[in-house]
C-alpha cells in the first residue's frame, strides 16, 4: 500500500491505523498478498487472524456483531501491536504490559498458554530492565514507586498516564520532572521531556525488577511440561541478574551500583549506632532511590530502608512525646493535649531500641512519675481505702499537674463525683414532704452506694431510719397481698398510709388492685345491658373476652365472673357461623360447630340451618376422592377433581392431598429432566455436574409415585453407567495406595519409580476426563486429583536425589508439601520424602554459604550430618558440602586462638579485621566469632565516636589522627595568646599561622599590636598601603558594640569539638584490647583544653564585674578572650555562653555610650527600649551607664507628664507660662516631638474670646481670615459666605465680592487664610466631606500647614498670638445693607 499510495503515507504516515482505505484485491495479489473471500450467511461466524486486514460489504440491510477475543497465542502479536502504536505514536486501547501482569498473577491459565505468557513477560522485563538500567547510567537516580490501584486484579478500570510522546499508556514506569509535574514520558522518550539536567528527573515505577522476575518464576511454577525454549529462557533470567554489569562512568572510573547500595548500607549502618538526626535519616532515604527499583539483588538495601523507617517514627514519636510534654509544662493551658501515658509506655517497652534517641531517658523519668500516680489512685480507690472527699480532690489536682495524661484520672473524678452526687440525694429524700414523691428503689440504690462507696457520714443515719419505715410498711402490705384479699380490709390500709413520703411498689400495687376490682364491676355492668339483642357479635366477643380476661387478672374475686363465661361462648357459637357463611372453613369446624350449637339449644335459628345444609355437599365430594385414591387413576381423573371442589365452600380435607399427589408427580418430572438430558453430548458442556446421590434419590422417589411414568426406566439406565465408572476409578485408587506405602526406598528403585509415577499420572488424568464427560460430581474425582498433585510432588522431590538443589527450591518444595492432601502425605512413601526434603532443608541453613545472613552452630552442623542415618532417602551431593563447611570453621577457629595468644601490643588491628571478614564467610555460631566482632565493633564504634565529634569525613587515610593534631595545635596556638595577655613575651610571628616568613611583611594592628601575614588575612585589612594604620577585625568588633560576628580571620575551619565530650571519649578508650595512637593524642587534647577553659573564666569574670566608665579595659580583655576562643578547635558550652553574656554586655556599654556622646537628642522611647534590654541581659543597678539613662528617663518623663497636662486644659494656663514650658522642653537632653507639637497648637488663639481650639465649631470671615465660635458670635447656622462685625465692606466692593464667590463656587484658587486653622483630624474631615450641612457648621477652610508656618521660634508665636484685637464693631445700618446681596448668594 506505501509503493501503490505514497502520498497518502506522506500526508498520513498511520494511514492503515484509520480503516478508510481499501485497495483493489487484484493489486494486492500482484504484489504477493494472499486474498480470501467468503460469503457469510445467517449464523456463520468469520475469525481473522491478527495482523490480516479485512473489508466487505452487505447485500441489503444487515445487522452484524463483531467481537474481540484473544487466546494465549495473540500475545506475541498483542506485543508486536503495541510496539507498532508506540512508533506510530498513535493512542492505545489498553494496556498491553497491565494485560500480562494481571493474567499472570490470576494464574488460571492452562498449560498451553503458560509458554506465551512466560515468553511475552520475559520480553517486557528484559525491555523495562534494560531501560531502567539506562536511565541509571545517564544520572536519573531518583526514583519513587507509583500509587496502587484500587482494582489490581482487573485490566483498563483504572486509567493510567499516557506518555507525551508516543501516547502509550505508562504502566510499568515513567518519568516525571519537578517542572512538568503534569508531564509524562515512557522510558525510552525520557531525554524529550524538558531540558532539565538528567539529575532532576524522576523515576516513578509499579514493580521492581525483582518483582518482575518473581511474576516470571511464577509462570514456570506451574508450567509442569517444561520445554528446551523454557528452560532457555530461563537461563536469559538468571544470566541477566548480575548486578556486578550494571556500571556507569564517574570522575575517577567506573562504579557498579552493587558496589554503591553496599557502601550506602555501611553508612546507613553507622547511622543507628548514633544520636537520631532527622536529616541523616531523610538523607539516607533519599539516597535509597537509586536502589529500590532493581532487582533482589537489592534486597538487603530494602530491609535496611525499612529498619530506617522504623527507627525515625520511633525517635519521631520520642520527640513530640516531649515536645508536647514541655508546652504543656510551659504553658499548663487545657486547650494544649497531653501525651497519653499508654502511647509513652508503648515507646519506651520497644525492645531493643531502633535508634540512639537522648530524649528516651527523659521521657523515661516523666513515665515513671506518672506511673507512681497510677498506683496512689489505684489505692485511693480501692476497697479498703477510706479516703475523704478533700483528699481525693487533692490527689486529683495533682493529677492535672502531671504533663502526661492517665486513664485512671478518669474513674478518681467519677469517685469524686459519685461521692459528691450521694450526699446530695440523701439530703434530698431526708428533707422531702410530699406524699409518694421518693421511689422506694432510690433508698435502696443510695444504700448499695453507701456499701461501695464506704461512706462514713452523718446522712447514713438518717437513710437507714427512713429504710426501716419503708421496710415496716412493705411487710404489712406483703401480709395483705399474699393471703385472699378483702376489699374493706385494703380501703382501711390506704387510708392509714396516705401521708408517707416514699412510694413503696406493694402500696402502689394495693391501690391499683382496688381502682381495678371497682373498675371493672362497673363496666361489667355496663355490657350485659340487651346483650342478646345486638348483632354485632365480634364486638360482643371482643368486650366479653376483654372483661373476662381482665375479671381472672383481678386479685380481689368477684361474683359476675361466671356470668360472662356464658354469655361467651354464645356470642363465640353466633360468631363462628356468621363466619362460616362468608368464609370456608374446614370440615371438621363445621361440624364441631353444629355440635355446639345444639348443646347451647341455639341449632334451630336460620343461620345454622344453612350451614348444615353446605356440610352435607362437602360430605359427599369426600367420598369421590377416596374412591379415586384406593384405584390408579389418571392424571386428568385428579384433574377434574379438583375442579369439582371449587364449587363447594367448605375447605375439603382430601383437597390437599390430590394437590400433592399431582405436585409430586409433576416436581419428580422436573429432578429428572436434567438427568435424562444428560445423555445427549451436545449439552454436556453447559450443564452443571450433577450428583449421584440425587439421581438415587429420584429413583427412590419414583416408587412413591401415585402416578405410573415412562421416565422411571431411563433414570434407573443412567444410575447403571455411574456405578460402573465409580467402580474403576476405586480400582486405580487402591492402585495408587499400593504405591504410596512402599516402604524400601534405595537408589536402584528411584531410578523405576519416577517413570512408574509418570505412568499413574496419565491414567488418572485419563479416569477424571471421562468422569467429567459423565457431568457427575463424583467423590473420586478430588481423590484423583489429590492424588496426581502427590505423585507429581513425589517425582520432584526424588530428582533431588541426584543434584544438589538451591535453598529456594527446597523451600518451595516444602511449601508445596504443607499443601498435600492430608491422607497422601500420611502414607510411607510420602513421609520417607518429606523427612527427607526436612533433612534437605536444615543441610542448606546450616552451610555458612547458602545461610543468607543466619550462622548455625557447629552443634547444629554435625546433628544434622548425624541425621544422614535415620532418614531413608540420600542426597549425597548435600552431604559432601556439609563436610566441607566444618573443616573450613576448625580451620578459622586455630587462627582465633593463635591471635589471641599473642600480646596486646603485638595484635594487628589489620588482622583482625581480616579474621573478622573470615569468619563471616566460613565459621560457624560460636563464641570466638562473637569476641571478634565485639571487639572490632568497640573499636570502630570508638573511632566513629571519635570522627564524630571532631568532624572530618570518614575514608581518608588517617584523617582521624591529622585532624586530632591539628586541633592540637589550635589550642597551641589560643594558650598563646592567653599567656601574651598575661605580659610574656610576645615573639614576632603571624597570629594566624604563627610562621615568620621573611619574605612577607607582618601588619601590626594598630590597637592589640597583634601581627598578621597580608596573605592570611585576605582582604579584611583593605590595601597594603594603609595596612600600619589598619585596625584588625577583633577590635573593630569589640569596639563598634555588636553582639555576633560570623567568623574572623582566626576562626577554626573544621567543627570545634566539646571538651566534656571528648572527657568522656577518654574514658571510653580503656576497654580497648587494641592498642590505638589516637588515644594518647586525645589525652593532650583534654589536657590544653582544660587550660584553655580556666584562662576564659578568668577573663570573663573580670569583664563580668567591671563597672565604670571607661570601655577600652574590658575591650582589651574581650578582644583576647574571641581570638582565643575562635582559634582553638574545642570548646566549653559554659565558657562560650559566658562569653556571650560578656560581648552583650559591652555591645550595650557601646550603645548606650555612643547615644549619651551624640550631638542629635534622643527620644524617650530608644531610651526605655535600651533599659528594657540592659534588663534581660542583668546589667547590674550600680552600673554607670544603668545610672546615666535611669536619670534621663526620669527627666524626660516628668515634662512629659506636665506638658500632656498644660494642652488638655483649654486655656487655663496663661500664654506665658505655656512658652516657657515649651522652652524648657526644647531645652531637655531628650526630644520630645509630640508633646512640643500639641504645646505649639495649645500656644495658637482664636475668636473674640482668645481660647485655644477646643472641638467647639466654628466658622471663617471671608475678608480677615478670622476664626470665631458660633456661640460667641450669636449664630446658630453657618450662611455660604460670613463677614464678621469687625470688618466694614463698602459698596464698590460688592461686584468683587460677587466675583470673589464666582470663583470659589467653580473652584479657582485663592489666598490662604492668615489665621492658623485649629487642628482637625483625618477622621473629622471625612466625617465633614460626606455631610454637607455638617461642613457648613465646621470650619471650611482652615490649613494646618499655618501652625507650622509659625512654629519656628518663640519669639514669633508669643508675638503673633499677642497682636491686639484691632477690628471693631460697626453700625448695624451698615451691616444690614448688605442683606440683598446676601440673600442673592444664598
Amino acid at each position: 500500500m506505501r509503493n501503490c499510495l505514497p502520498d497518502l503515507f506522506d500526508a498520513q504516515p498511520d494511514l492503515l491505523f484509520q480503516l478508510v482505505t481499501m485497495l483493489n484485491p487484484s493489486v494486492l495479489q500482484e504484489n504477493g498478498v494472499s486474498v480470501y473471500s467468503v460469503l457469510q450467511e445467517p449464523g456463520n461466524f468469520v475469525i481473522t487472524f491478527p495482523r490480516s486486514y479485512h473489508g466487505g460489504f452487505n447485500f441489503g440491510l444487515n445487522c452484524a456483531e463483531a467481537v474481540n477475543f484473544a487466546p494465549a497465542d495473540w500475545l506475541p502479536h498483542g506485543g508486536f501491536g503495541a510496539e507498532l502504536y508506540q512508533l506510530y505514536r498513535k493512542a492505545a486501547v489498553l494496556s498491553h504490559e497491565e494485560l500480562l501482569c494481571v493474567v499472570a498473577k490470576a494464574n488460571d491459565c492452562d498449560s498451553k498458554a503458560l509458554p506465551y505468557l512466560k515468553k511475552e513477560l520475559h520480553r517486557i522485563y528484559a525491555k523495562e530492565k534494560n531501560c531502567r538500567e539506562g536511565l541509571w547510567r545517564n544520572g536519573i537516580i531518583k526514583s519513587s514507586p507509583m500509587s496502587p490501584k484500587k482494582c489490581p486484579e482487573f485490566v483498563g478500570t483504572e486509567e493510567d498516564p499516557t506518555c507525551i510522546i508516543c501516547q502509550q499508556y505508562l504502566f510499568l514506569s515513567a518519568v516525571v520532572c519537578r517542572c512538568r509535574p503534569s508531564a509524562f514520558v515512557c522510558l525510552e522518550h525520557w531525554k524529550h521531556l524538558c531540558e532539565c539536567k538528567p539529575s532532576k528527573h524522576r523515576l516513578l515505577y509499579r514493580h521492581t525488577l525483582a518483582e518482575l522476575k518473581q511474576l516470571v518464576l511464577l509462570i514456570d511454577k506451574y508450567n509442569f511440561d517444561e520445554t528446551l525454549q523454557c528452560r532457555d529462557l530461563q537461563r536469559q533470567l538468571s544470566c541477566s541478574d548480575d548486578s556486578n554489569a550494571l556500571t556507569k562512568k564517574v570522575k575517577g572510573g567506573h562504579v557498579s551500583l552493587a558496589k554503591l547500595a553496599e557502601e550506602w548500607i555501611l553508612c546507613s549502618s553507622k547511622i543507628f549506632q548514633i544520636p537520631f538526626s532527622r536529616d541523616a535519616y531523610v538523607n539516607a532515604l533519599k539516597e535509597t532511590e537509586q536502589f529500590l527499583w532493581a532487582g533482589s539483588e537489592m534486597d538487603a538495601v530494602r530491609a535496611v530502608a525499612k529498619n530506617l523507617i522504623e527507627a525515625q517514627n520511633w525517635a519521631e514519636g520520642i520527640k513530640d512525646c516531649l515536645c508536647k510534654i514541655e508546652s504543656w509544662s510551659c504553658n499548663r493551658s487545657h486547650n494544649l493535649e497531653k501525651v497519653d501515658l499508654e502511647r509513652v509506655n508503648n515507646l519506651l517497652n520497644l525492645n531493643p531500641l531502633p535508634c540512639i534517641e537522648p530524649g528516651h531517658l527523659k521521657l523515661k523519668g516523666y513515665a515513671e512519675e506518672a506511673m507512681i500516680l497510677v498506683q496512689e489512685i489505684d489505692s485511693a480507690l480501692s476497697t479498703s481505702s477510706k479516703s475523704s472527699i478533700p483528699e481525693l480532690e487533692q490527689l486529683y489536682s495533682r493529677v492535672c499537674e502531671v504533663p502526661i495524661y492517665v486513664k485512671e484520672m478518669e474513674k478518681l473524678v467519677a469517685r469524686i463525683s459519685a461521692l459528691k452526687v450521694w450526699v446530695d440525694n440523701v439530703r434530698k429524700c431526708i428533707l422531702e414532704k410530699c406524699p409518694a414523691a421518693i421511689e422506694a428503689d432510690v433508698l435502696y440504690r443510695l444504700k448499695s452506694e453507701m456499701l461501695e462507696l464506704q461512706v462514713q457520714l452523718p446522712e447514713v443515719e438518717m437513710l437507714m431510719d427512713l429504710l426501716r419505715q419503708v421496710e415496716s410498711c412493705q411487710a404489712r402490705c406483703n401480709e395483705i397481698l399474699n393471703s385472699p384479699i378483702n376489699l374493706k380490709n385494703v380501703e382501711v390500709l390506704l387510708q392509714e398510709l396516705e401521708s408517707i413520703t416514699v412510694n413503696i411498689p406493694e402500696l402502689k400495687l394495693l391501690r391499683q388492685y382496688h381502682g381495678d376490682a371497682v373498675s371493672w364491676i362497673s363496666h361489667f355492668n355496663d355490657v350485659h345491658v340487651n346483650i342478646h339483642e345486638r348483632e354485632d357479635q365480634e364486638n360482643v366477643v371482643d368486650e366479653l373476652k376483654c372483661i373476662l380476661k381482665q375479671g381472672m387478672l383481678l386479685r380481689i374475686q368477684v361474683d359476675e365472673l361466671p356470668l360472662v363465661e356464658v354469655e361467651l361462648k354464645k356470642a363465640y357459637c353466633r360468631k363462628e357461623a356468621l363466619k362460616a357463611r362468608r368464609t370456608k372453613m374446614t370440615l371438621f369446624s363445621i361440624q364441631q360447630l353444629m355440635e355446639e350449637a345444639a348443646m347451647l339449644q341455639i341449632e334451630g335459628e336460620q343461620l345454622f340451618v344453612d350451614v348444615s345444609g353446605v356440610l352435607a355437599a362437602a360430605m359427599h365430594w369426600e367420598e369421590r376422592a377416596a374412591h379415586i385414591f384406593a384405584s390408579e387413576a389418571q392424571m386428568s381423573d385428579f384433574e377434574d377433581v379438583i375442579r369439582t371442589s371449587e364449587d363447594i365452600h367448605v375447605i375439603l380435607p382430601s383437597l390437599d392431598d390430590v394437590k400433592d399427589a399431582i405436585s409430586m408427580a409433576k416436581s419428580w418430572l422436573k429432578n429428572s429432566k436434567p438427568f435424562l438430558g444428560s445423555s445427549f453430548p451436545a449439552a454436556h458442556a453447559s450443564r452443571p455436574l450433577l450428583k449421584v446421590e440425587a439421581l438415587k434419590e429420584l429413583v427412590s422417589q419414583s416408587k412413591l409415585l401415585k402416578i405410573s411414568l415412562e421416565e422411571r426406566t431411563m433414570i434407573h439406565s443412567v444410575l447403571k453407567n455411574c456405578l460402573e465408572w465409580k467402580h474403576d476409578a476405586c480400582s486405580l485408587l487402591e492402585e495408587v495406595d499400593c504405591l504410596f506405602n512402599m516402604n524400601n526406598i534405595d537408589n536402584a528403585l528411584i531410578n523405576g519409580l519416577i517413570p512408574k509415577i509418570e505412568h499413574l499420572v496419565t491414567m488418572i488424568e485419563s479416569i477424571v476426563e471421562t468422569g467429567l464427560s459423565l457431568g457427575f460430581d463424583f467423590d473420586e474425582i478430588p481423590k484423583l486429583q489429590n492424588a496426581r498433585s502427590t505423585l507429581q510432588w513425589c517425582s520432584k522431590a526424588l530428582s533431588f536425589c541426584t543434584v544438589a538443589p538451591a535453598l529456594p527450591e527446597i523451600e518451595s518444595l516444602m511449601e508445596n508439601a504443607e499443601h498435600l492432601p492430608v491422607s497422601c502425605a500420611s502414607s510411607a512413601l510420602c513421609s520417607s520424602l518429606i523427612d527427607g526434603v526436612k533433612w534437605l532443608k536444615k543441610a542448606s541453613e546450616v552451610i555458612p554459604v547458602s545461610c543468607n545472613g543466619k550462622i548455625c552452630k557447629l552443634s547444629d552442623a554435625e546433628e544434622v550430618l548425624s541425621e544422614v542415618q535415620r532418614i531413608k532417602v540420600s542426597f549425597p551431593l548435600m552431604v559432601r558440602q556439609l563436610l566441607n563447611a566444618i573443616e573450613k570453621h576448625k580451620s578459622w577457629k586455630e587462627q582465633i586462638l593463635i591471635f589471641f595468644g599473642l600480646k596486646t601490643e603485638e595484635r594487628s588491628w589489620s588482622k583482625l579485621l581480616q579474621l573478622k571478614e573470615l569468619g563471616k564467610d566460613d565459621a560457624f555460631s560460636c563464641c570466638e566469632l562473637d569476641m571478634v566482632l565485639s571487639e572490632t565493633e568497640k573499636v570502630e564504634k570508638w573511632k566513629l565516636h571519635c570522627m564524630d565529634i571532631v568532624g572530618h569525613p570518614v575514608g581518608v587515610v588517617n584523617s582521624l589522627l591529622d585532624a586530632l593534631v591539628k586541633i592540637k595545635h589550635t589550642l597551641d596556638r589560643s594558650l598563646y595568646i592567653y599567656n601574651k595577655s598575661r605580659g610574656c613575651n610576645p615573639r614576632d610571628l603571624c597570629i594566624h599561622c604563627f610562621s615568620g616568613i621573611k619574605d612577607q611583611e607582618l601588619l601590626t594592628c594598630s590597637i592589640c599590636k597583634d601581627c598578621y601575614h597580608w596573605q592570611c588575612l585576605g582582604a579584611t585589612l583593605g590595601h597594603q598601603s594603609d595596612a600600619k594604620a589598619s585596625v584588625c577585625s577583633y577590635c573593630q568588633f569589640i569596639r563598634s558594640g555588636s553582639i555576633s560576628q560570623n567568623g574572623g580571620a582566626l576562626r577554626f575551619g573544621g567543627k570545634c569539638a566539646e571538651l566534656n565530650m571528648l572527657i568522656e571519649l577518654l574514658s571510653d578508650a580503656e576497654g580497648l584490647c587494641v592498642g590505638i595512637e589516637e588515644r594518647d593524642v586525645v589525652q593532650q587534647l583534654v589536657e590544653l583544653a582544660i587550660a584553655c577553659k580556666e584562662c576564659l573564666k578568668e577573663l570573663t569574670d573580670f569583664t563580668l564585674a567591671y563597672l565604670d566608665r571607661d570601655l577600652s579595659i574590658i575591650s582589651e580583655k574581650l578582644t583576647t578572650a574571641l581570638k582565643a576562643v575562635e582559634m582553638a578547635g574545642v570548646y566549653s558550652n559554659h565558657g562560650n555562653n559566658r562569653l556571650e553574656l560578656a560581648l552583650k554586655r559591652n555591645s550595650w556599654k557601646v550603645r548606650v555610650n555612643k547615644l549619651l556622646e551624640d550631638s542629635q537628642k534622643p527620644l524617650i522611647q530608644h531610651i526605655q527600649k535600651i533599659l528594657k534590654e540592659g534588663l534581660a541581659i542583668s546589667i547590674p543597678p550600680e552600673d554607670h551607664f544603668w545610672q546615666k539613662l535611669i536619670e534621663l528617663k526620669c527627666i524626660g518623663l516628668q515634662w512629659a507628664e506636665n506638658a500632656k497636662k498644660v494642652s488638655m486644659d483649654s486655656g487655663a494656663l496663661g500664654l506665658d507660662e505655656v512658652c516657657e514650658l515649651i522652652t524648657q522642653g526644647e531645652n531637655l537632653p531628650v526630644h520630645f516631638e509630640k508633646e512640643l507639637k500639641l504645646l505649639r497648637v495649645r500656644s495658637m488663639l482664636y475668636c473674640i474670646c482668645r481660647k485655644p481650639y477646643d472641638q467647639r465649631a466654628m466658622i471663617a470671615c471671608d475678608q480677615c481670615d478670622e476664626w470665631y465660635h458660633f456661640d460667641c458670635i450669636k449664630l446658630s447656622s453657618a450662611p455660604k459666605i460670613y463677614i464678621c462685625p469687625a470688618c466694614k465692606p463698602h459698596t464698590g466692593e460688592l461686584s468683587v465680592l460677587l466675583s470673589v464667590n464666582k470663583e470659589r463656587s467653580t473652584g479657582a484658587k485663592y489666598g490662604e487664610p492668615q489665621t492658623p486653622s485649629p487642628p482637625h483630624t483625618e477622621s473629622r474631615r471625612k466625617n465633614i466631606e460626606a455631610k454637607p450641612s455638617l461642613k457648613q457648621m465646621m470650619p471650611a477652610a482652615m490649613d494646618h500647614s499655618n501652625i507650622l508656618r509659625y512654629s519656628g521660634g518663640i519669639d514669633c508665636l508669643l508675638w503673633r498670638n499677642r497682636k491686639p484685637f484691632r477690628r471693631v464693631a460697626k453700625r448695624r445700618a451698615e451691616v444690614e445693607s448688605l442683606s440683598p446681596f446676601f440673600y442673592i448668594q444664598r
